[in-house]
């Protein structure tokens, strides 16, 4: 069984249309998968087990009929963030408030994923409401490191990185508001990729800062980030922010060829701060991709450093408008103490809202009061313009940015939360990439002394996926994907 849950996501995929697996033998290898390791790992929140095994003979009912012969992933099992709506299925943001909460739609990733043949395995733990960088904030009890369980995952969506590297699911869904994908794909020695914004709908997804979310994939090489995010794509009328494009066909740039790529690389990321390890690590990369033929420049940034204050007031100041709505009346966790409807709000706000939440939620209530809107939130959306500008600028250089994805490995656990200054600095290179609104993937690209995954982050322009995919899969051929030794097999 575990020859078949360490396969990628489109072997799989190959061998069930060639019939040399069924659906629900692939699927009954994962729930025996997570079985055994996740009392360890603790990469889910909930496994919808018996939802799973009827949508495998739907599936396989489908794939049996021809239905499915263009889906690049059918009838393979994936995992889902928390914070992405299942109908039927409990969504809960790792939060106690939304403890309870079962949707009664499918966000539309969900919809076209069901769509396209995949099986949901069911939903990967996460920091509270995405807030976080380690996936410590949950409810439920923090995910551990498959590569060194004194270690974090990474976050938010360190449920879904960590799910995909210990061989609980072939790939998973998570999203990113200031790099809550990479930074985990990064800790956890796994790819994902973040979309331009607009390129999938958020559609069910439930809101940390609008103006920042973005869906995404992680998976266990770029070709099945490529396969996952063309299924996910698409323009959708009931989010305003999607953006209709003439092609989502990614699995096409999957292609060995980066000769003349103009690749720039800030020399403001290399400043103090940035770990020795992960450095020669990317000057190592920055190797291979000009043995392959690039094009590899350093230049000057310049707007990195005002990169995270302007975040932090931003993405707060939207977290405390959305969150107002959970407030125990409509949905959700509601306070028994109370007298009143003034004391259901603070009780079940109080009670529900873990510490991290309420900070955010009390920082962004302020940058807003009246008073200090202009010197905080305006100026921040300010910068914010000037840092769209200076990538701008960039790409009319460069195809493609390339960088570290975070400063060090994984931390130790319990590390970053004993200081949360500390935990924000390490967003330092992701944050940008979503203020600007850009594409962006990490991959791994070596290891530290202790053994832990370092990622590199490649950035492409505006809906220049093709071009960080393209990218990704070149330094890919040169660099196989290792995987963390959990039962006595050897990395290969």
């Amino acid at each position: 069984m575990s020859e078949i849950t360490a396969m990628t996501a489109l072997e799989v995929s190959k061998k069930v249309k060639d019939k040399e697996l069924k659906v629900a033998e692939v699927l009954k290898a994962q729930l025996d998968k997570i079985k055994e390791r996740d009392p360890e790992y603790h990469c889910y929140i909930t496994v919808s087990e018996e939802e799973a095994y009827k949508q495998a003979d739907e599936v396989q009912a489908r794939i049996d009929s021809g239905d499915l012969q263009g889906a690049h992933l059918a009838g393979v099992p994936m995992a889902v963030k928390d914070n992405i709506c299942t109908e039927g299925i409990k969504t809960t943001c790792a939060s106690k408030i939304l403890s309870n909460f079962v949707p009664t739609y499918d966000a539309t990733v969900i919809e076209k994923l069901k769509k396209s043949g995949a099986i949901i395995l069911g939903k990967t733990n996460m920091d509270e409401f995405a807030m976080g960088s380690t996936t410590e904030t949950s409810y439920y009890g923090e995910a551990k490191n498959p590569w060194n369980k004194k270690h974090v995952t990474g976050g938010s969506s360190g449920g879904s990185a960590a799910a995909v590297a210990a061989e609980e699911a072939f790939y998973a869904l998570g999203s990113d508001t200031g790099g809550s994908i990479r930074q985990p794909a990064s800790y956890c020695g796994v790819t994902g990729i973040k979309p331009t914004y607009g390129t999938v709908s958020r559609y069910g997804l439930i809101a940390y800062a609008s103006s920042l979310d973005q869906i995404g994939t992680i998976g266990r090489n770029i070709s099945d980030c490529a396969a996952s995010l063309e299924v996910i794509s698409g323009h959708d009328r009931k989010d305003a922010t999607s953006i209709d494009q003439k092609s989502y066909e990614y699995t096409h740039a999957l292609i060995d060829n980066v000769k003349g790529l103009k690749i720039g690389v800030p020399s403001d990321y290399f400043d103090d701060g940035l770990d020795e390890e992960v450095k020669d690590s990317l000057f190592k990369a920055m190797e291979v991709f000009r043995r392959k033929g690039a094009i590899v420049e350093e230049f000057e940034l310049h707007s990195v450093k005002y990169a995270i204050p302007s975040y932090y007031v931003i993405a707060c100041a939207e977290a405390s408008s959305n969150l107002s709505r959970f407030d125990g009346v409509k949905y959700g966790y509601r306070t028994p103490n109370y007298e009143g409807l003034q004391e259901v709000y603070k009780n079940t706000r109080s009670e529900g809202f873990g510490d991290e939440v309420k900070r955010r939620m009390m920082i962004g209530a302020f940058v807003l009061s009246s008073g200090y809107y202009d010197a905080f939130y305006n100026k921040a959306l300010k910068v914010r313009a000037i840092i769209n500008q200076s990538f701008q600028k960039a790409f009319d250089r460069y195809d493609i940015i390339l960088g570290p994805t975070a400063p060090t490995t994984a931390p130790v656990l319990g590390s970053s939360l004993a200081d949360p200054l500390k935990m924000y600095l390490s967003d330092i290179y992701t944050v940008s990439v979503n203020l600007a609104g850009l594409p962006s993937v990490s991959l791994p690209c070596g290891r530290d002394s202790k053994g832990l995954p370092i990622g590199m982050q490649l950035t492409g322009k505006h809906f220049g996926e093709k071009d960080i995919i393209r990218a990704a899969y070149s330094y890919e051929q040169e660099a196989c994907y290792l995987r963390p030794n959990l039962d006595e097999r050897k990395v290969h």
